[in-house]
C-alpha cells in the first residue's frame, strides 16, 4: 500500500477549516476554506496568489497551528538553488573526515563522507523526511529564478528528493503544501499544473472589520469602522505599496497606544507611516485625501 494514503486528513469539512482557523485568529472566508480542504484532503500543493500583504503566508502559519503540524518555510529570492531549497554536504566536516582517515582507501572513506552524517537537510528535503503533521510554505515563489521552478516540479510531483550518494528520499508523510506568489512574473503551466490555485485579494470591509475585532478586541466597533474606511480609501489610490491587513491591524494598535480617540485629519497625518512606506505614496495619499 502507498504509505502516502494512509495520512489522516486534517480537517473534516471546509466548515471546519473555518472554526478551526478562527480559534487562531485568522478569518478565512469560503473560497479559502474550500481550497484548505480541498488541498488537504487530495495531498496537492496549493498555489495563492495575490497582492503582498492580504495574508497568503500567516494562512499558512494559521493552517500549521490550527492543526499541531511543524511549519517549514522556504523563503523564495533571486538565485535561491538546490543547495540553499533542498540539501547541501557540510564541506568543511567532510574534509576533516578525509584528513583524519589518511590512511584507508578513497572507496571506503568516500562512502564514510557520503553519508547521513554529512547530509545538511534544507527546507524542501526537511518537510520530506518528517513523519509528523507539517505544513511546507514555498513563500514569494514568483521572486526565484525561472529554473528553480524545474527543481519544485520534481518535489512537487512525487514529494520525492534523489540524493546521487544516498538513493531516492520519499516521503512516508506528505505534507500540506501552500505555495505562495504576489504574481510580480508568471509561473509556469507545468507548475501552476500540479498545484490548486487560489486567488487571495484584501479583504472585503466587513471582513477586515471583523479582523480587527478578532487581533484588537479592545478597538471600538466605530474606530476600527473608521480605520476600515480609510484602509480602503488608501487602496483604491495608484500606490507604489498598498497597505497590508497586517498594516492595518499595527495602525489600529499605534492609534490605541498614542491615546487616540478617533482617527481624525491630524491622526491620520502623523501616523501615515504605519500604513504607507514611500514618500510619493504619502505625498499622493496627503493630497488626494485632502489632508496636505
Amino acid at each position: 500500500m502507498d504509505p502516502l494514503s494512509v495520512t489522516t486528513p486534517a480537517f473534516a469539512s471546509p466548515a471546519e477549516v473555518i472554526d478551526r482557523l478562527a480559534s487562531t485568529g485568522y478569518l478565512a472566508d469560503t473560497a479559502t476554506a474550500t481550497a484548505v480542504f480541498l488541498a488537504d484532503r487530495l495531498g496537492k500543493p496549493l498555489l495563492i496568489e495575490g497582492p503582498a500583504g492580504v495574508g497568503k503566508t500567516e494562512l499558512a502559519r494559521a493552517i500549521a497551528t490550527a492543526t499541531g503540524a511543524g511549519l517549514i518555510r522556504l523563503q523564495c529570492y533571486e538565485g535561491v538553488d538546490e543547495a540553499r531549497a533542498l540539501y547541501e554536504w557540510n564541506h568543511a566536516k567532510q574534509i576533516l573526515r578525509i584528513q583524519a582517515a589518511h590512511e584507508n582507501s578513497w572507496e571506503d572513506t568516500r562512502d564514510d563522507v557520503f553519508s547521513e552524517e554529512f547530509l545538511l537537510a534544507r527546507p524542501l528535503l526537511a518537510a520530506i523526511r518528517r513523519t509528523d503533521p507539517t505544513v511546507l510554505l514555498i513563500d514569494e515563489t514568483d521572486k526565484a529564478d525561472v529554473e528553480f521552478e524545474g527543481l519544485l516540479l520534481e518535489v512537487l510531483s512525487d514529494f520525492a528528493v534523489t540524493v546521487p550518494e544516498l538513493g531516492t528520499i520519499t516521503a512516508t508523510r506528505r505534507p500540506l503544501t501552500i505555495l505562495t506568489s504576489n504574481a510580480t512574473r508568471e509561473l509556469s503551466e507545468a507548475l501552476k499544473r500540479r498545484c490548486l490555485f487560489l486567488h487571495m485579494d484584501y479583504p472585503d470591509p466587513d471582513r477586515e472589520r471583523r479582523i480587527l475585532a478578532a487581533r484588537v478586541p479592545e478597538l471600538p466597533a466605530a474606530f476600527a469602522a473608521r480605520i476600515v474606511d480609510v484602509i480602503g480609501a488608501l487602496r483604491a489610490l495608484q500606490l507604489k505599496k498598498s497597505p497590508s491587513v497586517a498594516e492595518t491591524i499595527d495602525w489600529a494598535r499605534t492609534l490605541l497606544a498614542l491615546g487616540a480617540g478617533k482617527l481624525d485629519d491630524e491622526a491620520i497625518r502623523t501616523t501615515l507611516g504605519v500604513v504607507l512606506k514611500h514618500r510619493a505614496d504619502h505625498q499622493r495619499a496627503l493630497a488626494d485625501l485632502k489632508l496636505a
